[in-house]
């Protein structure tokens, strides 16, 4: 069965997401930017979870609102002509991580740490307590 072209897709969620960690690391509310696109925060959620398209003139809108280049939508994102996402072993990893409210806190937190031996200490408890759940849950 052909699929409908006006129906959302792979790239609308995943423009979706990105709306979404942008508007989160700004620390704004669905009903925030929803105000200052004209549209319903039930829009922005729509929007966010790619069941709605977003439009090229909405989409200028964002980046404009969020303070990012139009092309922030887009980063992870095959070339054109290549199906599917970027392939990488560790993007998704890395999306759903920040995809998270607790992945994007802990990136924010993480990024205030300006000493690298305080940094790297932080990944090693990360790792010992990664390491300590797989050990319990054999």
């Amino acid at each position: 069965m052909k699929r409908n072209p006006r129906e959302a897709n792979q790239i609308d969620e995943h423009v979706g997401s990105r709306v979404r960690l942008r508007r989160q690391l700004l620390k704004m509310s669905q009903e925030k930017l929803g105000d200052e696109l004209g549209v319903t925060f039930q829009q922005v959620q729509k929007y966010e979870r790619g069941s709605n398209r977003v439009g090229a003139s909405r989409l200028y809108a964002l980046s404009h609102v969020l303070d990012v280049p139009v092309s922030f939508f887009f980063d992870g994102l095959a070339e054109p002509g290549h199906a599917g996402m970027a392939e990488n072993d560790q993007a998704p990893i890395v999306y759903d991580f920040i995809q998270s409210p607790d992945g994007v806190a802990l990136a924010q937190a993480f990024s205030r740490i300006n000493d690298p031996k305080v940094r790297r200490r932080v990944l090693d408890l990360v790792r010992s307590l990664a390491d300590e759940n797989d050990s319990e849950s054999e």
